[in-house]
């Protein structure tokens, strides 16, 4: 079975070897028929600490490395400053 990938943007890179990466989601409620954003945040390992808050990255599910992290960092696009 092949692992999930998904897309997010780093929220958080306060820890060591770690973001937090919110993963934004788009559905229609089933009764109302109107579209509905809902979030989520995944801790993600980041081996080298090279993203910051609003790189867009893609996280891999891995097996468990700590407590909360179960996604790893597989690449990324840093943020474009001005």
């Amino acid at each position: 079975m092949p692992k999930r990938t998904l897309q997010g943007v780093v929220v958080s890179d306060k820890q060591t070897k770690t973001v937090v990466v919110r993963v934004d989601r788009r559905f229609t409620h089933p009764i109302y028929k109107k579209t509905i954003r809902r979030s989520k945040n995944y801790h993600a390992h980041d081996e080298n600490n090279e993203f910051k808050p609003g790189d867009m990255v893609w996280i891999e599910e891995s097996k468990p490395i700590s407590k909360l992290k179960r996604w790893t960092v597989v690449r990324g696009e840093q943020k474009k400053t001005a």
